[in-house]
């Protein structure tokens, strides 16, 4: 199965049509999830107006958390069984995941001033973030400092690897620490206890910015591919 999902020509005859299909959801979406969350949703008690930063803050790090996942699960499948289409995807994800890993520190610290009277608060759920951030950039680098040699899918794909063990420690740092974030309100065993009106909005803005997301990777890959495909024809040249 995987085999036939790294095939580079089958992956392009549908993943055109998946970037439409995502792009159209996205458009759909975004504007739905935008009037819900910025007019239909009411002023928090406590919080006010300020709430209304949730609705991008949140999705963006549940993002941020999910696009990294997504690397290091397709830096295993490259390390492993060498589907050049596993790093296509990994290398394609990275500046995505970077830019949600910022509109997650951006927003929160815009959050924090009115909530909690600072910008910034050095407790773990900020800091871990901060860190999944610069190991974005990391990767980045790493590919930019390797490009056009052989060594960099191998090494990337261990240096993303090795990055994963921040995923657990930025979910659950306000379980295993004393932080200003609270504990989970969505994703619980017993359910959401995020009130309805608020809940509804940020679902849908999680919904459409996926979709937004997805619709990117899938246009950054064929960028790629058709790069790759590119460079080489230029070296069979230069080599006759």
């Amino acid at each position: 199965m995987i085999s036939s999902f790294a095939n580079p020509q089958r992956f392009l005859s549908i993943s055109g049509p998946l970037a439409a299909l995502f792009g159209a959801l996205a458009v759909i979406a975004l504007p739905i999830g935008l009037w819900q969350a910025f007019f239909v949703a009411p002023p928090e008690q406590d919080q006010s107006e300020a709430v209304r930063i949730m609705f991008v803050h949140v999705p963006s790090a549940w993002l941020a958390l999910m696009l990294y996942a997504v690397m290091g699960g397709a830096s295993f499948i490259f390390f492993v069984w060498r589907h050049a289409i596993a790093d296509v995807a990994a290398k394609a994800i990275a500046p995505i995941g970077a830019a949600f890993a910022f509109l997650t520190l951006a927003t929160g610290s815009l959050w924090g001033r009115p909530s909690w009277g600072t910008w910034w608060e050095w407790d773990a759920r900020l800091a871990s973030m901060l860190v999944l951030f610069l190991i974005y950039l990391g990767y980045i680098a790493l590919r930019a400092a390797f490009r056009d040699d052989a060594r960099e899918p191998r090494a990337a794909a261990i240096f993303c690897m090795v990055g994963l063990v921040n995923l657990p420690i930025v979910k659950f740092s306000v379980d295993w620490w004393t932080t200003l974030h609270q504990s989970a309100s969505v994703m619980r065993l017993d359910g959401p206890s995020m009130p309805a009106e608020f809940l509804q909005p940020l679902l849908v803005m999680a919904l459409a910015l996926m979709a937004l997301v997805g619709a990117l990777i899938i246009l950054r890959m064929r960028a790629e591919i058709f790069e790759r495909r590119a460079d080489a024809i230029e070296r069979r040249r230069e080599a006759a």
